[in-house]
């Protein structure tokens, strides 16, 4: 991928020597990694422009000439903005980082149209004069805090979900489970479906999908451990599951088993981000500290 920069509505880049052979169509097609419907919505707008003047599909480029692509359309937000301004970790013309708190829903659902992390994301775009759909990459259930990725239009949020399919970013959460965990570390491997039992609950089970979970110890105490997590998949409950399937619940859990004399909340917390920048080629990490809750509880056990 190109380095791409923003102005206006506009990505910008330059054509390097090996995309000079390529007609422009498929440069942005195969290499590029742009829908087919929405390159040939830009050509027939006329929003590729090669040197400031619009171009056919099928011109050649040279070396060092300038693409111009209109992928950044004013769009309504979706959402009404909030006036409570999100924890921003990182951000740039692409895309945007925030450290969610503890007990706020990530988006809207049917029961719940009001504050939500999506709502936070609306307000700070409105302030800062984007005009851009809120869009997550990924989510976190409403009593896990930490790290979530959001992208600024919608080629990034097509190739940010194509790093994720692809097990390209990678996630890293700290986890407080009931008991001492014997291993230093481990992996779960094990399927997860949904559970016929109960509406929300997930559980191992043979025809469930595929579902891999890496940990570490991170600290024992006297009842209880810290994990650190690496997802490989990102299943619904995925930690919560695997952790409680092999004997360790999370603390604050019991949905899967764990109690909440302790905390009143499942001990998890989004901690890392990390992935290379598709536009860019920088790697990109965020780190959110421990929520004030998560702090307190390590001073109990």
């Amino acid at each position: 991928m190109q380095v791409m920069k923003k102005e206006g509505e506009w990505l910008i880049t330059h054509l390097r020597a090996e995309d000079a052979d390529t007609p422009i169509g498929n440069l942005l097609r195969e290499e590029w990694k742009l829908p087919r419907k929405q390159v040939h919505l830009l050509f027939q707008y006329k929003e590729v422009l090669l040197d400031g003047e619009p171009v056919a599909q099928h011109i050649k480029g040279a070396e060092g000439q300038e693409i111009r692509l209109r992928l950044c359309p004013p769009e309504p937000l979706g959402l009404d903005p909030a006036s409570e301004v999100p924890d921003i970790l990182y951000e740039d013309d692409h895309l945007l980082i925030v450290n969610k708190p503890v007990g706020l829903l990530l988006h809207p659902t049917e029961s719940h149209h009001h504050l939500t992390l999506d709502h936070l994301v609306a307000g700070h775009f409105f302030r800062t004069g984007l005009q851009a759909k809120v869009r997550h990459v990924h989510r976190l259930d409403q009593d896990t805090s930490g790290v979530v990725l959001y992208a600024k239009h919608a080629w990034a949020s097509a190739l940010l979900d194509e790093l994720l399919r692809e097990r390209k970013i990678k996630r890293t959460y700290w986890a407080f489970v009931h008991g001492r965990v014997s291993k230093d570390s481990g992996k779960i491997n094990e399927p997860i479906g949904k559970d016929r039992n109960h509406p929300t609950r997930r559980r191992v089970t043979p025809n469930g999908d595929q579902a891999i979970t890496h940990y570490q110890v991170r600290e024992r105490y006297k009842t209880a451990t810290q994990l650190e997590c690496r997802l490989e998949t990102g299943r619904t409950h995925q930690i919560r599951v695997h952790l409680s399937y092999i004997g360790h619940p999370l603390l604050g859990d019991e949905l899967y088993g764990g109690k909440r004399d302790l905390i009143q909340r499942q001990a998890l917390h989004g901690a890392i981000l990390r992935f290379e920048h598709p536009f860019s080629q920088q790697v990109v990490e965020a780190q959110a500290p421990l929520p004030e809750d998560l702090l307190s509880l390590e001073k109990k056990l």
